[in-house]
């Protein structure tokens, strides 16, 4: 670079700072090389703590420092290791704090993916030349099906994805799984065997639309959703088929072809069983519906209303409307704020009772409990003794009436001679035999007389 002339009248170039000077270089770095794609080998390898990765990236002949930043780094599919073949989308920049020349990487991809990623643009404007990809080919989803075909490999996470949203949200519907390989060289044509499979036993299997899913990954990862016999196995099925494949920013023939591409496997459960959720919510959302719309009309009906009285008042009356109804604001959010504390506080009080209440109370239960022992003793006790005079009289009662007790007293019994106890002294004539029974021992007599008049009178049944 020339060195300045000094004097007043000699007009030279300008002179830059370093920084104005690498400044420019970096603007015309970044506008004659547009952003493009540059393959090496990964090295000198780092993550920081901010989350942006530094590394380089080399061939045998050159090398060049690349920077990847937070924003972009996360979003990588797969973990950058030391000596990796990548290739990376950048523009080429100047770090002026150094002076260095680098990369300022957009995204990185695997080795040889680029290929791969130009076979699926031509294979996917070969079959859309053919209209395979057509939107009037593609069908609706039946509303609610009764049973759903899976076609994925049953050790993948985005089968236990999918049976679990189809139970949360449409646990009634039968799911009949077609299982497949999902990754691999082989995989293509086995996943359009089970798509053919399951377009073939559809109604013996009660099937009225087909998941075909499987987790994210790499485009390679992906690849076997991308062989031309997948894409037309799924168009040719006669079931409604919607592809969860991969997340929500990966894209497969298979998305291209079927009726409903869904962004996760999440998703595709979630589209086939829409229907059935709808269903449930209907009825009990046409209330709020109703409710929304009412208040809404009344909310345009009150504005009209508040727009015609403002247009008809004076400013200062409605800077005085306006702190009215600001203070009444205030106020009913002050009452609504005490009545929801005292509401709050009064539950609180109600279920720390009831909780109070609800608490097993020992002593107070053994307390009752000797209570009630005790009545229960002294009332058997009662029933006892009551028993006992009861017993008492009845025995007193069968002693008096006992015949031993009343011959005891000075009476007898008198027989005749067939045994007969006499009752009437007219019973009997003169000179009978008669036995007389004592209190100890019995007398053997004879009547001498018989006076039948005293025993009418007296209405005894002795003998003299």
């Amino acid at each position: 670079m020339p060195a300045p002339v000094s004097g007043p009248d000699t007009v030279g170039p300008a002179v830059l700072s370093v920084s104005d000077l690498l400044r420019q270089t970096r603007g015309l770095l970044e506008s004659s090389l547009p952003l493009g794609w540059v393959s090496g080998e990964l090295s000198n390898l780092v993550r920081a703590a901010s989350g942006h990765v530094y590394f380089t990236l080399k061939d045998p002949g050159a090398q060049i420092r690349c920077a990847m930043w937070r924003n972009r780094a996360q979003l990588l599919p797969f973990r950058l290791e030391e000596g990796m073949q990548v290739e990376v989308r950048a523009q080429i920049t100047l770090y002026e704090a150094r002076g260095d020349l680098q990369l300022s990487v957009e995204s990185v991809r695997r080795a040889g993916l680029g290929n791969l990623y130009e076979a699926f643009l031509r294979l996917k404007a070969k079959l859309e030349a053919e209209g395979l990809f057509a939107a009037e080919r593609k069908r609706i989803l039946p509303l609610r099906p009764v049973g759903v075909g899976i076609v994925t490999s049953l050790q993948t996470a985005a089968l236990r994805d999918v049976l679990a949203t189809l139970k949360r949200r449409a646990p009634h519907m039968s799911v009949c799984i077609y299982p497949t390989p999902v990754q691999g060289d082989a995989a293509g044509e086995a996943i359009a065997a089970a798509i053919t499979t399951a377009g073939t036993r559809a109604r013996m299997d009660g099937v009225q639309v087909l998941i075909v899913c499987r987790g994210g990954g790499s485009l390679e990862d992906l690849w076997a959703f991308n062989h031309e016999q997948v894409a037309r196995a799924v168009s040719a099925c006669p079931l409604p088929v919607v592809s969860g494949v991969g997340h929500e920013t990966d894209v497969t023939l298979c998305d291209f072809a079927a009726d409903l591409r869904a962004a996760t496997p999440t998703a595709a459960a979630e589209a086939v069983s829409a229907g059935w959720v709808e269903l449930r919510t209907r009825l009990p959302a046409w209330q709020p519906l109703l409710q929304r719309a009412m208040q809404r009309r009344l909310d345009v009906a009150s504005q009209r209303l508040d727009l015609a009285q403002r247009r008809l008042l004076h400013p200062r009356e409605r800077l005085q409307r306006a702190a009215q109804r600001l203070a009444e604001l205030q106020r009913r959010l002050q009452q609504a704020g005490t009545r929801r504390l005292t509401a709050a506080r009064t539950q609180q009080a109600m279920l720390g009772s009831r909780l109070r209440g609800a608490q097993p109370r020992p002593q107070v239960m053994r307390e009752r409990l000797q209570w009630r022992a005790t009545q229960l003793t002294q009332a058997m006790q009662r029933r006892l003794a009551l028993a006992q005079i009861q017993v008492a009289g009845q025995a007193a009662r069968l002693q008096a009436l006992n015949p031993e007790a009343v011959l005891q007293r000075g009476y007898a019994i008198v027989r005749d001679p067939q045994g007969r106890v006499l009752k009437r002294a007219g019973a009997v004539a003169p000179g009978a035999a008669l036995e007389v029974r004592l209190a100890q021992g019995s007398l053997q007599v004879s009547v001498q007389t018989v006076d039948a008049h005293v025993a009418q009178e007296h209405g005894a049944g002795d003998a003299s």
